[in-house]
């Protein structure tokens, strides 16, 4: 087949990926990956925070947050996630997330210039975003403080195929930590471990819960709020015995608001009673949430809670929690009541565990499907997608994943996964696998009826380095709640395997 003949999107996305593959591959050059036998890979890596104005048509502002965790690939280059959302303004709900790619140049002194590029999808607030695939360039100046460094940021905001094309100066800041992990080749091999590994995080919540609103609640056409199930995702990392900080994810499952969405930096504090058993604590959190025609205003969100945790066995722990949840410069308020799996995944103070190395995966490309629309048709929709995969035993694992549209006509539209997967080996290079996913999906004008679906997937992954695989799957998407959202699924991905410290699977 002549090249012109492939879909855009496909040319696109596999030429990403092609570059991706590259780009891990020379990180794994044998002088970068040399380390001793019993060693972790250590690389440089940074948590960048962002503030900037965007203008939108109609001379329109909206305060826009970017997140980013990057790791130094080697000669300069750094790789990894984003996510960007909207915090003031009228567009609570706009979210985006993708990868970005980032070249340091040492400047004279404490200072440093960074280019920098974004790509990713999203939309929502009923933003002109088109069909959701959103660009950023940017060159960073920042001051070097030691752990952490600061400065401004040059930068261009531009959808695709929509009407937001902006350029502006906001602020950066980023903190340098590392990423430690086991090539995949080392997997299973004894390890000498210490301290945390991968991105860091000590434990993960799989989160299903329930907000009510308070009596009056309005969404932003019209008519009051119901009742609104959500399931989510949260992520923690302790900073002593009883303090942590951590993030969290989570969208609505029920409740005729689909596409609602809500993304958070939390910290709290928390204490033992009867030994381990049983954990008590409090927490708060700030960040990002809407669509779905919840009024939020320009998209803060504030919530606060108390909880217990009840641990089943070393590794896992049922965690139950109360709150209250509010939109400041919207109109949403509600408690909230939520429980949740508690995973410990690493746990560095814990010296009777054994040295294990966990076997993991970062996956992350694109996918397409038909989708069923509220106006009644059914059209094709490319979404970007990002997965987290971690082994609970040689062929079994958990997977958590994101899907954001950019393409086809449904900026907004988001869907947030939690499943598990098998995976085996096909000879030396060769791997096949398949998954069975739930959770919840909305925005964009996409029919889901509430928000629940389903998602399983059959894929083949040829290894392309001894870290990196190409991956092409297989599936349906279906709404569990007899909505018209059911379509074949076709993706393609690149996958990195490494190994952590944990609980897991040696």
């Amino acid at each position: 087949m002549h090249k012109t003949d492939l879909p855009r999107w496909t040319r696109t996305w596999l030429a990403g990926l092609g570059l991706a593959s590259s780009g891990l591959a020379w990180a794994q050059t044998p002088g970068d990956a040399a380390a001793p036998e019993d060693a972790l890979t250590i690389r440089p890596a940074q948590v960048r925070l962002g503030i900037e104005k965007v203008h939108l048509p109609g001379n329109e502002a909206m305060g826009l947050v970017g997140s980013t965790y990057l790791v130094d690939i080697g000669h300069g280059l750094w790789i990894g996630p984003a996510a960007y959302g909207a915090i003031s303004g009228q567009r609570g709900g706009l979210f985006t997330f993708g990868a970005e790619a980032a070249w340091r140049a040492p400047l004279p002194g404490p200072l440093a210039l960074d280019l920098g590029f974004y790509a990713g999808g999203g939309g929502g607030g009923a933003a002109p975003v088109g069909g959701g695939l959103m660009l950023r360039p940017h060159a960073d100046l920042t001051w070097n403080f030691g752990p952490y460094r600061a400065g401004v940021s040059l930068s261009q905001v531009r959808f695709a195929n929509g009407d937001i094309d902006s350029r502006q100066i906001g602020l950066v800041w980023s903190a340098n930590t590392d990423f430690r992990y086991v090539a995949r080749d080392r997997i299973g091999s004894p390890s000498s471990i210490s301290g945390r590994s991968g991105v860091g995080f000590d434990r993960v919540q799989a989160v299903f819960g329930l907000y009510k609103p308070r009596s009056g609640d309005m969404r932003n056409g019209g008519g009051t709020l119901s009742k609104i199930g959500f399931a989510g995702v949260r992520m923690e990392r302790a900073i002593d015995n009883h303090a942590y900080w951590g993030i969290e994810a989570a969208g609505a499952t029920s409740g005729g608001v689909a596409g609602y969405a809500e993304y958070l930096f939390t910290a709290g504090t928390e204490t033992s009673l009867w030994g381990d058993s049983l954990v008590v604590g409090t927490r708060a959190a700030l960040g990002m949430g809407g669509g779905g025609d919840v009024s939020v205003g320009g998209g803060l969100l504030l919530k606060g809670g108390v909880y217990s945790t009840l641990r089943l066995t070393r590794d896992l722990g049922l965690t139950l929690e109360g709150g209250y949840t509010a939109a400041p410069q919207g109109r949403f308020r509600a408690l909230h009541a939520a429980a949740s799996l508690n995973w410990i995944l690493d746990d560095p103070s814990d010296v009777t565990a054994p040295d294990r190395t966990t076997r993991t995966e970062w996956v992350g490309g694109v996918e397409r499907y038909n989708a069923a629309r509220r106006d009644g048709s059914v059209r094709s929709l490319q979404a970007v997608s990002l997965k987290v995969n971690r082994f609970v035993s040689p062929l079994i694992y958990l997977s958590g994943q994101a899907h954001s549209a950019y393409g086809g006509g449904a900026g907004g539209y988001s869907v947030g996964l939690i499943g598990l997967g098998l995976q085996a080996p096909l000879g030396s290079r060769v791997r096949v696998g398949a998954e069975g996913l739930i959770g919840a999906a909305g925005g964009g004008g996409v029919d889901t009826q509430g928000g629940a679906i389903a998602q399983p997937m059959a894929y083949v992954g040829v290894d392309v380095s001894r870290s990196v695989s190409l991956r092409v799957g297989a599936g349906r998407i279906k709404s569990l709640r007899h909505g018209p959202l059911n379509g074949n699924v076709i993706d393609f991905t690149l996958a990195f395997t490494f190994g952590v410290a944990g609980h897991g699977y040696r």
